[in-house]
């Protein structure tokens, strides 16, 4: 009996434990807000509506020099995605089907053009997730800007909304499962440097 009150107990505070974070979580994620600030490049995770298009609003407004778009299908042409001054700098990652794939191909963009800081976009539940997974991918002196975007799909009374809280307790789920690898694994995502000659 006194083994049963004891793992009841034990389950009771892990619920309490996990409630608190996850209330936690979903506080900062809605918390989160855009800063005004200039970037490097603008890093855009598709597969949401709203981000390409918020992408392209603030690589015109000179909010970045280059626009990275992360993600995107093989059969779509970069004209489909942009047109006009400043197409140059606009760049296609066509590769990655996921976010850590994201992460790790947009890596290699931002390693090739030297760049010292992004502004991260993509949708807001998806945020905390993309940043942790780019921070422990990127080399720590490049600096990460979190720009959400919001979407239809997640309301802020997410307590009575089903779909919210779903997509928002998924989110959560896996935010925790990185964190939980990086912490034994902080440097797994992070390219190898580069050997010095002698």
């Amino acid at each position: 009996m006194a083994l049963l009150k004891g793992l009841f107990s034990l389950l009771l505070l892990i619920l309490i434990v996990l409630s608190v974070l996850f209330v936690d979580f979903v506080y900062k994620t809605f918390s989160l807000t855009p800063r005004d600030v200039k970037s490097d490049a603008i890093v855009v995770l598709t597969g949401g509506r709203g981000r390409v298009e918020e992408g392209v609003r603030l690589y015109r407004a000179g909010q970045g020099k280059k626009l990275f778009l992360i993600g995107v299908d093989p059969a779509v042409k970069k004209r489909e995605l942009y047109q006009g001054e400043g197409a140059g700098n606009v760049y296609l990652e066509q590769n990655s089907r996921n976010t850590l794939e994201n992460a790790i191909y947009a890596r290699d963009l931002i390693m090739k053009y030297k760049v010292g800081s992004i502004k991260l976009i993509t949708s807001r539940y998806h945020m905390k997730r993309s940043t942790i997974l780019f921070r422990n991918a990127l080399p720590k002196d490049v600096a990460i800007y979190p720009h959400p975007v919001d979407s239809s799909n997640l309301k802020e009374e997410w307590w009575s909304h089903s779909g919210s809280f779903k997509l928002l307790f998924s989110e959560f789920y896996k935010y925790c499962i990185l964190r939980f690898f990086f912490m034994f694994a902080p440097g797994e995502l992070r390219p190898l440097p580069l050997p010095v000659n002698n």
